[in-house]
Parts: structure tokens; C-alpha cells; sequence
């Protein structure tokens, strides 16, 4: 069986950490902690789950703390994780098989990383990433912000997932950072590129992340998965200022790096459907019930577009086109994903209704 040392680095993170280091129960042989200035209980919580405690001078730079927290790893593989990740019990007891079984011969295990959930705890965003390393890879963290692991090799994909649940207020600091090399003109990466653009337009900075998307897709050096999402991530700039042309044109560049996506035509069936174009928002929607996930894919994924969401915006717009019997079948079908949703259920009455009073 394989041994495992956890590299984490933290800050400030009485409120999670100890949910996260419970969690790797079975499964971690060895904890190191890096941290990196907290000025609360962060290494006395830290200290009732191991003595392996290390200090780091914040620099402005994730990737050389995380480097760090590596360097400090000697077991066979190296698992990391943010102190408000944890593992849920099913996802545990998957991780201990695949502790048992993992061929020393892998160099990396993907696994499933848990963004976004909605009200009834279903999956609304997810990724994959290179979660367990080899620690003789040497494997090396890059960029200051957002950063990432370079890895090559044999690598593994498994079914394990990581659970992400943020209990910290959301703050400007990745933008901070990114602003403050900017004003030192330091070099952006095509990565950096595109992770400032995020950040501007997650605080609604929408004008000048559009430029940074435009530079970042100028570059053609991109990651084909962030191509598509600056294209998908732009048009919602532009929807935001109110310009729907520019929106559909943003989104169709998608077109340039693959077939078309769930999400890019449930954008494109809510386009026309504003405009009471019905039968072409539901030639869009129907594309997107067509579209299945392509597992290997390491990029964001949402489950909605291509499971529920596009079935309830067919039966609006069949319902509203009088075709009530096609508007209910998809109702019922979305209702097969989200049997709990509100507006699904309600449907569901009304169109009980409907056909009672037809049928009296």
C-alpha cells in the first residue's frame, strides 16, 4: 500500500481546518501544515492533528508556498488540499481503495473537485485536478495567483471527489495581486491573462476584463478549456453592459475551438427566447440535450446544462407556443434530474390542472 503525506498551506483558518484534516482519516500517513502568518488558533487546531507545523513569509505568491509545503513531504505520494476542501465519507472510502490498489507505477491521480452546489446539495460547478503526486516527479507549482501544478506522465483519473466549501468571506486579494504586477509592468502568462480577467469581472470591472480576454484569446497560446470559458466569460461581460449583439458574437467564438457545448447553447436558446424567438430557442435547447460530458475533460463543468436546465426552458417555451403535452414531457424529464425544484413542481401542478380542466 502506498503512503501519503498532506501538504496543505494555510492562513487564518479556525473556522475549517479542523473539518479538513478529520476528513483525511485513513488516508493521509503523514500531515505537514504550512502557514503562512495566521494571527488566529490556526496552528493550535493545526497541532491536535500533527507536530509537522512550518512557517512561510507570505511573498505575494502561491506557488512558492505551496513549493514549499511540498519540499516538506516524504512519503511516497503527496495529496494537497485548501483548508476549506474536506473528503465526505463516501469520498474517503473510495480514497482508501484506491490507496490500497494505486499502482506505484502512477505518477499522478485526478479527482473530481465539488465548486458549486445548489439549494438540494447537487453539483453545480466541478473540475478535475491533479489531486495525488508522485513525490520523486518533484512536480512544480507555477504563478503567483491561480496557480497550478505541471504535470506529465502516467496519470490516473479516478471517481474520488474533493468537496469545496468556502466559509470565508470573499475577498479582492487575488485581484490586489494581479493589479499591483500590472502597475510593476511584470510579465502576464497566457494563464495570468485569463485568471485577471476573471477576477475583473467577478468584481464587475466588466470593460477592462473584456480587454484582458481579448489579449488572452489574441495570444492563441491558451488552454483549449479556457478559450472556450474567456469566449463564454465575455459574453457575459458584455450581457451585463447591455450589449446583446456582442454577447452572441463572443460566444460564437467558442465555434473556433470545438463543436459546440451545452452551456454555449443554453446561452444562445435564453438569447432568443428574451426575444420570443421560440422556435429557435428551442433548436438551441434541444442541441443542448444532445450534448454529453466528456469525462477525460479536465475543465469547469456544469451539470445543469446539460441535464435539467435546457428541459424546463423547452417546456416555457412550449407552453407558451400552446403545445402543452411537449411542455410537460420536458418538465417531467427535468424533474427526473431535480425532483425537488420549485419551479419544476410547480409545473407540474399547473399542468395537472391544465389537463383536468381539458379533460372535464
Amino acid at each position: 500500500m502506498i503512503t501519503i503525506s498532506l501538504c496543505m498551506i494555510v492562513k487564518n483558518e479556525e473556522e475549517s481546518l479542523a473539518r479538513c484534516l478529520s476528513s483525511v482519516k485513513g488516508i493521509a500517513d503523514e500531515i505537514n501544515i504550512v502557514d503562512t502568518g495566521s494571527t488566529d488558533r490556526t496552528k493550535d487546531i493545526a497541532a491536535q492533528f500533527t507536530d509537522r507545523i512550518f512557517d512561510f513569509e507570505w511573498i505575494d505568491d502561491f506557488a512558492a508556498s505551496r513549493n514549499y509545503a511540498f519540499s516538506k513531504a516524504t512519503k511516497k505520494y503527496i495529496l494537497w488540499l485548501d483548508a476549506d476542501d474536506f473528503i465526505k465519507e463516501k469520498d474517503r472510502l473510495l480514497f482508501i481503495q484506491l490507496k490500497k490498489k494505486l499502482s506505484l507505477h502512477v505518477d499522478s491521480v485526478t479527482m473530481h473537485y465539488y465548486l458549486g452546489f445548489d439549494e438540494a446539495g447537487n453539483v453545480t460547478s466541478s473540475l478535475k485536478r491533479n489531486r495525488l503526486v508522485r513525490r520523486d516527479c518533484y512536480f512544480q507549482w507555477i504563478g503567483a495567483v491561480h496557480e497550478y501544478l505541471a504535470v506529465y506522465g502516467n496519470i490516473q483519473s479516478s471517481e474520488i471527489g474533493i468537496t469545496h466549501s468556502k466559509d470565508k468571506v470573499y475577498t479582492d486579494r487575488n485581484l490586489q495581486i494581479y493589479t499591483k504586477r500590472e502597475q510593476e509592468d511584470k510579465t502576464f502568462t497566457p494563464r495570468d491573462l485569463y485568471y485577471f480577467a476573471n477576477e475583473l469581472r467577478d468584481h464587475a470591472h466588466y470593460n477592462k476584463a473584456i480587454q484582458y480576454y481579448e489579449k488572452f484569446l489574441d495570444g492563441k497560446q491558451g488552454w483549449i478549456e479556457d478559450n472556450i470559458q474567456a469566449c463564454m466569460k465575455m459574453g457575459e461581460c458584455y450581457a451585463k453592459l447591455g450589449n446583446k449583439d456582442k454577447l452572441v458574437q463572443s460566444i460564437c467564438l467558442t465555434l473556433l475551438y470545438d463543436k459546440p457545448r451545452a452551456e454555449f447553447c443554453c446561452t444562445m436558446g435564453s438569447h432568443f427566447l428574451e426575444q420570443n424567438h421560440y422556435q429557435t430557442a428551442i433548436y438551441w435547447y434541444t442541441e443542448a440535450t444532445n450534448y454529453k460530458p466528456d469525462s477525460r475533460n479536465m475543465g469547469m463543468n456544469n451539470p445543469h446544462f446539460y441535464t435539467w436546465l435546457p428541459h424546463v426552458q423547452l417546456c416555457l417555451c412550449y407552453d407558451r407556443l400552446g403545445h402543452h403535452e411537449k411542455a410537460n414531457e420536458h418538465n417531467e424529464i427535468a424533474l427526473s434530474y431535480h425532483p425537488t425544484h420549485p419551479s419544476m413542481l410547480y409545473n407540474k401542478e399547473y399542468f395537472q390542472k391544465l389537463f383536468a380542466e381539458r379533460n372535464s
